[in-house]
């Protein structure tokens, strides 16, 4: 298994838009390490026998069923709305 570097957080942290100061990088590192270590302790077990699942308890449907129920008229929410034009909900710019 690869030993994480310095590099890969400082990449993961690019990603995922973090600014981390050098001690943050460093524990992270660290941290990181120890995780993939413990994954890779896992991986030595044998499941070879163990069903796979998708949940820990026998949980079926939970789903509420769905009811009919009347919605807000387009004026009632444009009103609720922080801002609103031409009929539409204004909403800030989320691409850069």
């Amino acid at each position: 298994m690869k030993e994480i570097s310095l590099e890969d957080v400082e990449y993961a942290a690019r990603l995922a838009k973090l600014d981390l100061s050098e001690e943050e990088k460093v524990s992270m590192t660290s941290q990181l390490g120890d995780i993939l270590g413990y994954v890779a302790k896992l991986n030595e077990l044998d499941t070879d026998d163990v069903e796979p699942t998708a949940h820990v308890l026998p949980i079926k449907n939970v789903w509420r069923p769905d009811k009919r129920e009347e919605s807000l008229s387009r004026e009632k929410v444009l009103q609720l709305a922080p801002k609103a034009h031409e009929g539409q909900v204004r909403v800030p710019r989320v691409v850069e």
